[in-house]
């Protein structure tokens, strides 16, 4: 059990959501692998001129998806791309191969990832930590054409 001395928090602070801004952020990947979306989140909450509230992303596909993960050492997504891949790796017999052998596996990538992200924004800035960047995964083989939709929900600057 945690101290009550271990934990602190700040007052809660309220505001009122006077806007709902979105868009389409399409998104063309080399193929396999982690594609950092921070600076593009971060010119949309600019853009939309949000103050306090919530970004959500949510990707349309279902054989890439999103994940909020470490920005600094570059073998992180290395070793993340290797744990998935041996999760769900292609030559295990899938009865789905539709579109080849890496389909199923992505499939199943994105069932253990997320195809929505919702990251707090704060004073106009996204809340992220200092080591945290927010990612598409793409997890085919060959390049895709991915859509990502960008809302935002709060009050205006």
């Amino acid at each position: 059990m945690t101290s009550a001395r271990s934990v602190t928090r700040s007052a809660p602070s309220s505001v009122q959501a006077t806007t709902v801004t979105s868009a389409l952020l399409t998104v063309q990947t080399p193929g396999r692998g982690f594609t950092d979306l921070t600076s593009e989140a971060a010119r949309f909450i600019a853009e939309a001129h949000a103050g306090e509230g919530a970004l959500t992303l949510f990707i349309r596909h279902t054989s890439a998806s999103l994940t909020i993960q470490e920005n600094a050492d570059p073998s992180v997504l290395v070793d993340l791309t290797t744990a998935l891949s041996r999760l769900a790796p292609e030559n295990a017999g899938w009865t789905h191969d539709t579109e080849g052998p890496d389909d199923m596996p992505a499939h199943i990538k994105t069932m253990l990832t997320q195809t929505s992200l919702q990251v707090p924004v704060l004073s106009g800035k996204l809340a992220l930590g200092t080591w945290q960047a927010i990612y598409l995964i793409e997890h085919r083989s060959r390049p895709h054409r991915r859509e990502i939709v960008l809302q935002f929900i709060g009050s205006d600057r």
